[in-house]
């Protein structure tokens, strides 16, 4: 018996398509992709009528269409009085997936881009410089807070609150005792980690019900799940259970603290978010988000390299600094 594909619309002879789109994120889906059955062969005698297909790829007005045209599957509902060969689909499905992204893509370019700025770890050593750096370029930078390291010592407590009191530093949740640095014990138990985010929360007085997990690069927010490490999976969803929304990273910059060192050079830096930024490869379109770490800045070296970065990002482009409680923009 010969297997067909469901059909939605049945005139006659006449195939129909109707095409959404799916973007590319590495490793990384976020929505299944919808495959053709498997079948001995779906017999034709010609592929006519492909390139007649009308496939609407017109920018509509409601928020969040492209980004749905660039991350949805392709779907293909085909009349079956008019079957054609699985090869000459699959051919056909990339030609178009290739055609309408592009189409997106440019349609993407002409609309705002946002980076978000985001240190984890603090406050340490480095995170005066920070909020120094944020006023001195006025730029918006979210913070992802350690409550233990809040209470270290007087210094750390005081930079703590110079985050809390500038207009452009916005304070979210990366646990109190940041796991300890032993991650795998600490999510394996959900309950007691969910505590530690909770306490962090009520520690320092958090108004915002954002979490990045340490050691993690989970992402669970409104229609997004990705999990990087099942072992932290259980706590991410029951953070997002009870309200939190979790965010991860696009891009991570890395430097010695101490000497100022860069693992990554600024140009890399800066080439890898115009890189995710130009081809939509971040988790949403339109929208990098960087990490980096306070403990990074501690040195004049290193607070040198962030303020070249944030430089050349401001002289060369045109990208939005941006709140993370704002993420993601959606066109």
């Amino acid at each position: 018996m010969r297997k067909a594909i469901k059909p939605i619309f049945n005139l006659g002879a006449v195939m129909m398509a109707a095409l959404s789109f799916v973007g590319c994120q590495g490793n990384m889906s976020i929505s299944a992709a919808s495959s053709l059955p498997d079948t001995d062969t779906l017999e034709v005698d010609s592929i006519v009528g492909l390139s007649d297909l009308k496939l609407e790829d017109t920018v509509k007005n409601q928020k969040g269409y492209l980004t749905e045209r660039w991350r949805n599957p392709i779907q293909v509902p085909v009349d079956t009085l008019n079957p054609i060969s699985k090869d000459s689909l699959d051919r056909f499905v990339r030609m178009e997936r290739r055609r309408v992204r592009d189409s997106v893509r440019q349609e993407l370019n002409k609309l705002p881009k946002h980076v978000y700025f985001t240190f984890d770890d603090g406050p340490l050593i480095g995170s005066s410089a920070i909020d120094s750096i944020a006023k001195a370029k006025n730029i918006k930078i979210n913070v992802f807070l350690v409550g233990r390291h809040a209470n270290i010592s007087k210094r750390l407590k005081r930079d703590f609150q110079r985050y809390k009191d500038n207009a452009l530093v916005e304070c979210y949740n990366h646990s109190y005792t940041h796991a300890g640095n032993r991650f795998t014990t600490f999510y394996s138990n959900p309950v007691s980690a969910y505590e530690d985010f909770e306490k962090n929360e009520l520690d320092l007085e958090l108004t915002h019900k954002i979490v990045r997990l340490p050691g993690r690069n989970i992402w669970i927010y409104d229609d997004v799940r990705r999990i990087d490490l099942k072992s932290g999976a259980s706590t991410a969803d029951m953070l997002y259970t009870n309200g939190y929304k979790i965010y991860g990273w696009d891009v991570e910059w890395r430097i010695h603290g101490a000497s100022g060192i860069p693992v990554q050079p600024v140009n890399e830096i800066y080439t890898r978010i115009r890189n995710y930024m130009d081809n939509k490869s971040s988790m949403e379109p339109n929208n990098v988000v960087l990490l980096m770490h306070d403990d990074m800045f501690q040195s004049k070296k290193g607070q040198q390299l962030l303020s070249s970065l944030i430089d050349t990002i401001q002289t060369t482009t045109d990208y939005k600094f941006e709140f993370i409680r704002d993420y993601p923009f959606r066109y």
